[in-house]
């Protein structure tokens, strides 16, 4: 049972990734802490995200969606009014009807 345990540790060390992730502190601290109400590490929940987001289930993929959303907002958020103007001069001069 020895071997077959160093064999298994040997091949998840040769097949792992490792992930960097960067959040801020009150969202690493409020996630330990969630994660210590249920007994589990980042590692086992975040593992457990990316095989449900692989395999298409439905409440990965909202989150994905939310994520994609948020993204969106920021984006938007980040444009300066004067780039405003000019995707609305830019938009104003397109003429839908010509070819």
């Amino acid at each position: 049972m020895e071997n077959k345990q160093v064999i298994n540790k040997i091949a998840d060390l040769e097949t792992k990734k490792s992930v960097h992730i960067s959040m801020t502190k009150l969202t690493h601290s409020q996630f330990r802490k969630r994660l210590f109400d249920y007994d589990l590490s980042m590692q086992e929940v975040l593992e457990l995200f990316a095989s449900l987001a692989g395999e298409n289930d439905s409440r990965a993929i909202d989150i994905l969606k939310e994520a994609k959303q948020l993204k969106r907002r920021r984006a938007i958020k980040k444009l300066t009014s004067s780039e405003v103007e000019n995707l609305y001069d830019a938009i104003s001069e397109i003429d839908p009807f010509e070819k």
